[in-house]
């Protein structure tokens, strides 16, 4: 989603919680990722993996000069052969501590197995923040959650990612912008994500 449409669902939800909920969180992800220059760990749930998330978070660490953004994406299901970004398996969690920040991303119920990893890294110092559908284990987990109710009626958790990683890069200094053209060039490109398949590199 580019900024121009992020910008147009933020005045359609004006008057709501989430224009304000997502930058508070927000904030709360630069804060913990900004103190130890990144170790951003992003995880998703077996049936749900936010690679979408991933790229968004990549180009606003780019976008607005704050690398720390980027994330590690760490991933249920490593296939042979996939490229590095894409080949970080759950063993990851375990090596999480302090100065790390592990971001859930759970629609619906994260699982036990996952929720023992995030708690082992929590233990370990690890910072933990959560986007999920309402899950009560994995918001008492979380130090900071912002949850969307699955089947909520003004919009859902893929919309609220959006909000998120556009508001995490927006306090950051811009890197060299270019022209005006090269701009437009790449938010046109972006606008395409919402509807198109994962792109190569994720």
């Amino acid at each position: 989603m580019d900024a121009v449409r992020v910008a147009l669902l933020r005045e359609v939800l004006a008057g709501t919680q989430w224009p304000g909920d997502a930058r508070r969180f927000a904030g709360s992800l630069r804060r913990s990722v900004a103190p130890a220059g990144g170790k951003l760990l992003l995880v998703g749930t077996e049936g749900y993996e936010p690679w979408h998330m991933a790229a968004h978070l990549v180009d606003e660490a780019a976008w607005s000069g704050l690398p720390e953004l980027a994330p590690t994406l760490v991933r249920h299901r490593v296939r042979p052969g996939e490229p590095p970004h894409l080949s970080v398996g759950l063993g990851r969690l375990a090596a999480a501590g302090r100065g790390h920040t592990v971001l859930v991303v759970a629609p619906r119920e994260p699982g036990e197995g996952l929720l023992e990893r995030v708690h082992d890294a929590r233990r370990a110092g690890a910072t933990v923040l959560s986007l999920d559908g309402g899950d009560r284990d994995l918001g008492a987990l979380a130090h900071d959650a912002l949850s969307v109710p699955d089947g909520g009626a003004e919009l859902d958790l893929d919309t609220v990612q959006h909000l998120v990683s556009a508001a995490a890069g927006e306090n950051g200094l811009p890197a060299q912008r270019g022209s005006r053209r090269r701009l437009r060039d790449r938010l046109a490109g972006l606008a395409d994500r919402l509807t198109a398949p994962p792109p190569s590199r994720w």
